[in-house]
């Protein structure tokens, strides 16, 4: 009988646990995508199963401006609560956020892809560090160059940094979710170490 080559998962990995951060984490992570800017719905991982779930319609017509989802193996704790400042009470108890900037139009989620970190944007909802990091796609003919955010053109900034700061607004009720401020490179390396170190201590007793 013939033997599957190692590597060989028989079953699918949970997208959170089962799968790498990145042999090269934290400049170059792995990305888990939930999200497409051309989703008209909100997916998001269910946390218990590993499969994809609708969490809500968009309540408006803004649409990420980039592919979204996070990095396997972080959680948001506090370590990276420490990294946010005063601001924030604690990590919001996810894994890692981050968006992913292509030249090439990615219209599928539940994919994985490499990408290289660039910075972030420091967000504080609801009392709580759920930054985002961004990040370009690994050999990107556009983008693939960049190496820090401020590479990046500032109406893209503008538009992560408006999504982000609008996406959970319901009309009538207080907006609890703000873009403290956006950091380069340096500061987001950190900030997925931080996560790493948090999801380590939190599901690997380390």
């Amino acid at each position: 009988m013939a033997a599957f080559p190692p590597p060989f998962y028989r079953w699918r990995p949970h997208p959170w646990h089962g799968l790498e951060a990145g042999p090269k984490a934290p400049e170059v992570i792995t990305a888990y995508i939930e999200i497409t800017p051309y989703d008209g719905v909100k997916y998001e991982l269910d946390k218990v199963t590993g499969y994809t779930r609708v969490d809500r319609p968009q309540r408006t017509s803004s649409h990420p401006p980039t592919v979204y989802g996070f990095v396997p193996r972080t959680y948001c704790a506090e370590r990276v609560s420490a990294l946010s400042g005063p601001e924030a009470t604690q990590g919001d108890g996810d894994p890692l956020d981050v968006c992913v900037i292509s030249e090439r139009r990615i219209d599928r989620a539940d994919i994985t892809l490499a990408a290289r970190v660039v910075g972030g944007l420091q967000m504080i909802d609801n009392g709580e560090a759920d930054d985002k990091i961004v990040a370009v796609l690994q050999n990107d003919l556009f983008w693939g160059e960049t190496n820090d955010l401020s590479d990046l053109p500032e109406k893209l900034i503008e538009r992560l940094t408006h999504y982000f700061s609008t996406y959970k607004l319901v009309p009538g009720d207080e907006n609890k979710a703000s873009i403290a401020r956006t950091y380069g490179r340096e500061h987001a390396l950190k900030v997925v170490e931080a996560a790493q170190a948090d999801y380590a201590e939190e599901y690997e007793g380390s």
